[in-house]
């Protein structure tokens, strides 16, 4: 297959990336339009050229084997986080902000990125709405919470759940990734305290707390029977990585195991038992709403399904039409070059979404789990890193991120413009990559 394949990729990638920036009033209204299209574009041409037959039980595997298990996931980490909304106010002192981003950083990989994110962030901007400087709050909490703090499990990042269904361990990729996680989280949390400290003392902020425009309110947690559903839902994803009872079905050649069918299942339950047992109130008050997750429907259906020539062609290897990609990341020895997996997955996860990077690198490093696990083990922590940690670089990088600048914005905290976000990434996160490539992927 030539490189003509992968326009359509390419193209709903751009489009994801500019068009909510360029157009937002038309992204907003089409965006699962455009999704459509670039799917047709592939699609239909597809099946003039290799038959209709083919392309529908290529259609039904990445549908049914991909597709619909990491969407029945993210569902059910939505609705759940959706319905546990933090009441009262706190007080943004440099200590508070930086337990707080530290407490989001550490839920991120139980609830996943999103899930942390729109849990923390209105109590955060609350806590700091007296504050003078409130942008740089924001940035290190898309940093920290949205990104960097689910690198721990396949529940943390759209990316790790993708490679958790290729096959990898659940707690392989707690164990490869707690040591750099655990690093850059210290790392950032310490200049981040720094940074509010100074701004905090600059700003003459130490005066009482009366100034305060949010009244004072004890902190009460609403929705707590959430926590329990948020527990199962670690239970079923890690059951169905350890339980292998070895019973299938095929459906037009694509073989459904039983533990992943019952997998889906439970954690559909799941999300409507939260729906159910959650008060109406405590999701009106955290401003709870199915746009989100319809968005991120619609568009990685398209990104599902054009990324299956792109796939196709890197597991031709050095002889298929991405062959200069191919040498960039191999040495002269024909072994991997870890660096430059974890800087090119981060630099792509940075301008496009980091889940479709991560499944297009672990496809160019073989994808074989158990290789990548096992022999390749550095490289596979390498693409996990980059795709998970640059997803912070850009507010496109992960879709946390734009969301938490649009609610910011929202409450009155002017935001860093595009290319202004990118040069906090830069001078704060660029020296920690260079770090990490030193210390574990040279």
């Amino acid at each position: 297959m030539s490189l003509l394949w992968v326009v359509p990729f390419a193209g709903i990638l751009l489009s994801i990336a500019v068009a909510p920036l360029a157009v937002p009033r038309f992204w907003h209204h089409h965006f699962g339009k455009v999704s459509a299209f670039w799917a047709t574009v592939f699609l239909v041409p597809f099946a003039v050229a290799f038959g209709v037959d083919l392309a529908a039980r290529e259609v039904l595997h990445t549908m049914l084997l991909e597709y619909f298990p990491f969407m029945v996931l993210l569902f059910a980490l939505f609705t759940v986080s959706g319905g546990i909304h933090v009441r009262g106010n706190l007080h943004g002192a440099p200590a508070l902000n930086t337990g707080l981003l530290a407490l989001g950083t550490g839920l991120a990989s139980v609830m996943g990125t999103t899930g942390a994110a729109m849990l923390l962030i209105r109590p955060l901007l609350r806590a700091n709405d007296n504050r003078q400087h409130r942008a740089h709050v924001v940035v290190f909490f898309i940093f920290l919470v949205a990104n960097v703090g689910g690198a721990l499990t396949p529940l943390g990042d759209p990316p790790l759940f993708l490679g958790f269904l290729k096959g990898v361990d659940f707690f392989w990729t707690t164990r490869a990734m707690f040591i750099p996680t655990l690093l850059t989280s210290v790392i950032l949390l310490a200049i981040f305290y720094a940074v509010d400290r100074h701004l905090w003392h600059s700003a003459g902020e130490t005066r009482p707390a009366v100034l305060d425009p949010t009244p004072d309110s004890k902190v009460r947690i609403d929705g707590k029977i959430n926590f329990v559903f948020l527990a199962a839902i670690v239970l079923c994803v890690l059951a169905s990585g350890l339980w292998k009872p070895g019973i299938s079905t095929t459906v037009a050649g694509s073989t459904i195991e039983l533990q992943n069918a019952l997998r889906d299942l439970a954690l559909l339950a799941i999300a409507w038992a939260s729906w159910h047992f959650t008060p109406r109130k405590v999701r009106a008050a955290h401003h709870f709403d199915w746009g989100p997750i319809k968005e991120v429907a619609k568009l990685f259906a398209g990104i599902f399904l054009t990324i299956i020539p792109a796939i196709a062609i890197l597991r031709a290897g050095s002889s298929g039409a991405l062959a200069p990609l191919v040498a960039l990341v191999t040495g002269a020895d024909g072994q991997p070059r870890d660096a430059a997996y974890f800087l090119l997955t981060g630099v792509l996860s940075s301008f496009l979404d980091n889940a479709p990077t991560y499944l297009v690198f672990f496809n160019l490093a073989g994808g074989d789990a158990v290789t990548l696990m096992g022999p390749l083990a550095t490289t596979l922590t390498a693409i996990s890193a980059g795709a998970v940690f640059m997803g912070a670089n850009t507010y496109i990088g992960n879709a946390p991120n734009f969301m938490v600048k649009a609610i910011a914005e929202s409450r009155g905290v002017r935001m860093p413009s595009f290319f202004a976000y990118f040069g906090w990434s830069v001078l704060v996160l660029g020296p920690i990559y260079v770090l990490l490539t030193l210390l574990f992927f040279r």
